[in-house]
């Protein structure tokens, strides 16, 4: 009896990994306001020729803002949003689109796939926004924080031809004057003398600590000539123009002794200011 042969049977084969590009890609959105950290994760679907708000984005129903997960959104203190207040925290963004009106909803993070488990009882804040008409079509779907001051920023939704503008608006002073006067009284050998100095000017806090800390800072650093251009803005918003106009040439002089780009900024800057004030 001969011996039985056996075909060695093929293994089966492991496809290769392929990575197709997201329909929607993922984006994360970090930004400081003021004292205040913001941060967005959300996803970012295209038009693709098609119609989107009043179309594939049903007019008066809860949209997720965005595609796949829901949108999430933190801030690390209290903010107010168009005038609603919001603590500090983490939160889903759904919004309600209309043709003439948006609601706009800050939702307690429940980390919901879209909106299908969305639950007005978790709603934190909801407030309206006015959709405007951006200068030209948006073909993916973006949100941005533009137009940032120590307490203010403009937080937008935009896509196809809609864009919804959020006013964002943050507590620094009462946080912050308060902590600048306990170091300004104390007994520390440094003091931010310019930083405080432009803060309280910028702010129009008080002019005159102002220029008592800007002085404070000349005298601790003379060779900086910039921290004389500073002070002669001080000046000129006191009313004293010739005071202002004395200090911006005394900067005038440094700068001209200056190299590189510095100098030209300088130049440009003091003799802006003293026809300014002439």
């Amino acid at each position: 009896m001969s011996a039985a042969v056996f075909a060695p049977q093929a293994s089966a084969q492991t496809a290769p990994k392929i990575e197709f590009p997201a329909a929607s890609p993922s984006a994360t959105l970090k930004q400081r306001v003021g004292l205040t950290d913001i941060e967005i994760n959300y996803s970012r679907p295209s038009v693709r020729g098609r119609k989107i708000f009043g179309g594939l984005v049903p007019y008066n129903e809860v949209w997720r803002t965005g595609a796949n997960s829901a949108t999430k959104l933190s801030f690390s203190t209290a903010v107010k949003l168009n005038g609603s207040e919001v603590p500090a925290g983490k939160y889903e963004l759904f919004t309600i689109p209309s043709n003439n009106e948006w609601t706009v909803i800050i939702h307690k993070d429940t980390s919901a796939w879209g909106a299908y488990k969305y639950d007005s009882k978790n709603d934190v804040v909801r407030f309206k926004a006015k959709p405007i008409t951006p200068p030209t079509p948006v073909e993916t779907f973006g949100i941005g924080i533009s137009d940032i001051k120590d307490e203010s920023a403009n937080l937008y939704l935009a896509w196809e031809k809609t864009r919804v503008n959020i006013r964002v608006e943050t507590d620094v002073k009462s946080v912050l004057v308060p902590q600048i006067e306990a170091v300004m009284a104390s007994n520390a050998e440094k003091k931010p003398y310019f930083q405080a100095a432009l803060y309280y000017f910028e702010n129009n806090i008080d002019l005159n600590k102002a220029e008592k800390w800007m002085d404070e800072a000349i005298a601790a650093s003379p060779g900086t000539f910039y921290f004389s251009y500073h002070k002669a803005r001080i000046l000129a918003k006191k009313g004293d123009k010739a005071g202002a106009i004395a200090a911006a040439q005394k900067s005038l002089e440094g700068a001209r002794k200056a190299e590189g780009a510095i100098r030209d900024e300088y130049i440009r800057l003091n003799e802006g200011l003293i026809a300014s004030l002439k």
